[in-house]
This record gives structure tokens, sequence and C-alpha cells, in this order.
């Protein structure tokens, strides 16, 4: 390794054949710049999405009524219902592996902009009636003021927690905090300001909500004994399907609907949401591995080939060596040597590349939501190199053998 005599061969091997060795060192890089870059851009586009989930109770799900589509016990199909406070007890004493059951109501249904005031500003934002366990599940932060709490609750207290559009648009330049804002005639003192922590919007833009307790919103907005849906967030280790499940099956026979009538609730599993999502991304990650050790492969293939057209073209000089007592090992060890060289370089050049491209896509992309952060960690770039140093090592070895099976005297003889 250290033989200096044996790397000024090796560089006269490579400079005589200028050409050829770049065409192979640029193989091999192509190989290894190209399995950095995709893995950087899956990390990218995987970081953006599954980011989106930042925040939010990924085990959780969220259960609401439809109108049947069966009769049951006496009632025709097409029968509505609605949950109500009776519920919310049933359910927490009943489960098991319920971390949080929060109760949630919503002024005008899905989707609605409600007419909020203050002053002389009118805005149009969703207000919702919930508990304080609701922060649990949802990716809201308080800069400033505080949530819900159960003393809002107990004593029906007239207070909100606004969005940070709520206080751009109503508010700007003022302080939101200890000012009272009319919601349909209802005035509710802000007490604090959330603001989304997550690029993802699962349901209405989180900026744009208005909370109040779920007591007061039910006496406020004539909603007395209603329960528009309920989010459900399942113990560590349990699944959240299981108490979807569990839930569906207490409901249905507390308002009689027909157990096998799945379209009587609507729901959605953030937990199963999540595992697609990132099962995609693992799936990304292995296409991205298998393409690029592919043309990494390809590569080294491609370096095989040249040091058998090298030793071809030295047979004279290896039959020389071999007469004046060199051993197998020096012959091997020659020609590995070789082979590992061109895969180090262009490796190397191969990975700065690929980094530097994934950091000109950073520096392009910005702090774009549908792409963030690309890049490869260290242990990443380690592995992709060490099977990038084994792919020449084998590229090495099997021309090796080739040289060694040449007997001196008919080496001395070739032309």
């Amino acid at each position: 390794m250290f033989d200096n005599d044996r790397w000024g061969e090796i560089w006269n091997t490579l400079s005589r054949n200028k050409l050829r060795s770049f065409l192979t060192m640029f193989g091999v890089g192509w190989g290894i710049f190209m399995l950095v870059v995709m893995l950087g851009m899956g990390n990218g586009l995987k970081n953006a999405v599954l980011g989106g989930f930042e925040g939010f109770a990924t085990n959780s799900a969220f259960l609401w009524t439809m109108p049947t589509t069966k009769p049951y016990a006496g009632f025709q199909k097409g029968r509505s219902f609605t949950f109500d406070n009776e519920d919310i007890s049933i359910i927490r004493n009943n489960v098991p592996g319920i971390a949080v059951c929060s109760p949630q109501l919503q002024l005008g249904g899905w989707r609605s902009g409600n007419n909020v005031s203050y002053g002389g500003k009118v805005g149009a934002f969703s207000v919702y009636g919930s508990e304080p366990e609701v922060i649990l599940v949802e990716a809201i932060r308080l800069p400033q003021g505080r949530f819900l709490n159960q003393a809002d609750l107990g004593e029906e207290r007239k207070v909100a927690v606004i969005g940070q559009d709520v206080v751009d648009q109503l508010f700007k330049p003022e302080d939101p905090i200890g000012k009272h804002i009319k919601i349909n005639g209802v005035y509710f003192q802000v007490v604090g300001v959330s603001k989304k922590k997550s690029s993802a919007e699962m349901g209405d833009n989180p900026d744009a909500k208005i909370y109040v307790p779920f007591t007061t919103f039910q006496k406020a907005f004539n909603a007395l004994n209603q329960v528009h849906w309920f989010t459900l967030v399942a113990e560590p280790g349990v699944d959240v399907g299981d108490v979807e499940k569990q839930v569906r099956q207490l409901m249905a026979r507390k308002h009689r609907v027909d157990p096998t009538d799945e379209s009587a609730f609507g729901s959605w599993n953030m937990q199963e949401f999540y595992g697609k999502m990132n099962g995609l991304f693992i799936g990304i990650g292995g296409l991205s591995w298998f393409v690029g050790i592919c043309t990494l492969l390809a590569g080294a293939i491609g370096i095989g080939n040249i040091m058998l057209v090298s030793i071809q073209e030295r047979t004279k000089e290896i039959g020389i060596r071999r007469s004046l007592g060199a051993t197998p090992r020096n012959i091997t060890g020659q020609i590995v040597q070789e082979a590992l060289t061109l895969t180090f370089i262009a490796g190397y050049f191969g990975l700065l590349a690929g980094v530097g491209v994934l950091e000109a896509v950073r520096s392009v992309a910005g702090e774009a939501d549908f792409f963030k952060n690309p890049g490869v960690d260290l242990f990443v770039a380690l592995v992709a190199f060490a099977v990038l140093i084994a792919s020449g090592l084998l590229a090495g070895l099997l021309p090796a053998r080739r040289a060694l099976a040449i007997k001196a005297v008919d080496a001395l003889r070739a032309e």
C-alpha cells in the first residue's frame, strides 16, 4: 500500500490511457452520484410530507355520524342521528386503550366560515367548541396567552383562543389578549393565540380557527346535548383502528343502528394514513438503493473489464515480474490497488458532486412546503462509499485471478 514504486506504476498506467481511465471513472462516479441524489431527493420529499404531521397525534382517528343505509329496530334507512353528551362518558368508561376522547363542535358545520368581528373589522373564520385535550391532538402552539382549561369548561366561560390569521385580520397592530371578539352576536374574551406547527392542514387552516369551551359553545350557539364528532387518541402500543371499531360498535348499540351498517359512521384514521405515507417513502428509499447499487455495479463491471484489457496489454510485463520472483500476492496487490484507486477517486468526486447538487437544490427550494431539506446523513454516505469500495475490490480481484493464471514462460513469449 505504501510502496512508492507501485504507486508510480499505477500512475503511469492511468496516465498512458487518459480517456479510457476518465470514462471508466465517470461510470463509477455517476453511479454514486445517482445514488446520493436519489436518496437525497427522496429524503427531501419525505421530510416535507411526513414533516406535515409534526405536532399531530398520529395514533388518532376522527368519528362522526352519517345517515343510515340500512333499516334497523323499526327505523327506516336514511335516518339521521347525532352523538350526544351521554356518549362522551359511555365511550370513556367502556372502551379500553383510549388516551384521549375529545368531543368536538363546529359552528355552521364542516369547512364553514362564520362572521367574527372586532371593532370595525370583520372576518370569516371556523369556530370550534372544544375541550382542553384537543391541544394534544392538533398541531398548534401558543405564542401568546394560554389554551382552554378545565375551569373554562366547568364555569362555561366566554373565552376564546384565536388563530394567527384572526389576529392578522382583526387586531393588527393591537395585542389581542384580553380583547373581546363578537361571534354571531356573542362576545368572547381572547385568552390565547394559536399558531400551526406544521405545513399540513388536516381539515381547516389551523391559523384561521377559533376555539371556545365545549360547554360554552353548546349554550351560546344552541347546540345543547350535541356532539358533532369525536377525536380519539389511542394509548401507546394500541392500534387506534381497534379503538375506532369498538367505539363504532358501542355507538351503534346506543343509537340503535344496524351494526353492519358501515356507512352510518364516517371516520378518518390518521394512523393508517401516516403508515401508508411512511411505507411509500420506505419503498422510494429501497428503490433508490436498488437503482443506485445496480448503477454502481455497472461501473464496477466497467472497471473489471478495463483491468482485464490492461492485463492483456501488460502480459509480457507480468511474465517478466513473475520470472524475477514476484509473488502472486505482489501481482494481486498491484491489480487490486489499481482498481481501488480508480474506484476511490471516481467515488469521491461522484459523492462530492451529489452533495453539491443537493445543496444547490436546498438553496433553490428554500422553505417550500412540498420539498424540505434534501440530503443524506453521514451514515448513509459511508454505507454508499463502503458498497463502492467493495465493488472496486471485486473489480480488481477477478482480473487478478486472470493475471495469476498466466504462466511466466507463456507471458514472456507474448507479443
